[in-house]
Formats: structure tokens, C-alpha cells, sequence
């Protein structure tokens, strides 16, 4: 099996991804979201009647993931303290907001 499956494009994005992309396109230039916001974004339309109210943090891990590809990847900006977090390999701890990278 090849590595670039017909079925998968390269530049596919994961819908987690694509959700963080359109609530910071939404948000506008220069404005700031939190990851459990787009949590609960992506979760709300795939939410059952039996879910519990807080089924949005099953969709953390997913959205750091992707929020870390997205700025590996130049897309956004990870604020640590208001701060563009110099390596997004690094580990960061702590409370992240998500951007549109500024300038």
C-alpha cells in the first residue's frame, strides 16, 4: 500500500483542525479563542440526547493535537500568558489560547 492513498489527499485536514481554522476565522484578526471552546464546537452537532453535559472534554486531547499541528505548520499561533510560545514541540503547560498568527 502506498503512502499517499487516493482515498486521503495530503492536504486534507482533520475536521478538528478544520473547526479550530473557521472559529478563528469567525473570531477575526487579532482575536483569541480557547481550545474548549472549539471542543465544544466540534462536539455540540455530534452530541447524543445520552451524552453527559461535559461530553465536549472527550474532544481535548483531539483539539491540543491538532492545535499544535496548526502551528507546527504556521497556520496559528499557541498564546501562553498572551505570548506566542516560541516551540510548539516543546511541552506547554499551563492555560493556551489559540490565534491567527499576527502580521
Amino acid at each position: 500500500m502506498s503512502e499517499n492513498a487516493p482515498d486521503k489527499p495530503a492536504d486534507k485536514l482533520d475536521p478538528v483542525a478544520e473547526t479550530i481554522l473557521a472559529l478563528l476565522q469567525e473570531a477575526g484578526p487579532g482575536a483569541s479563542i480557547a481550545p474548549d471552546a472549539v471542543a465544544r464546537a466540534f462536539w455540540r452537532p455530534r452530541a447524543k440526547p445520552s451524552d453527559p453535559a461535559d461530553g465536549w472534554r472527550r474532544y481535548m486531547n483531539a483539539v491540543n493535537q491538532q492545535a499544535r499541528h496548526l502551528a507546527r505548520a504556521g497556520r496559528i499561533e499557541i498564546l501562553r500568558k498572551g505570548e506566542p510560545v516560541e516551540d510548539p514541540h516543546a511541552p506547554i503547560k499551563g492555560v493556551i489560547r489559540l490565534r491567527l498568527p499576527q502580521g
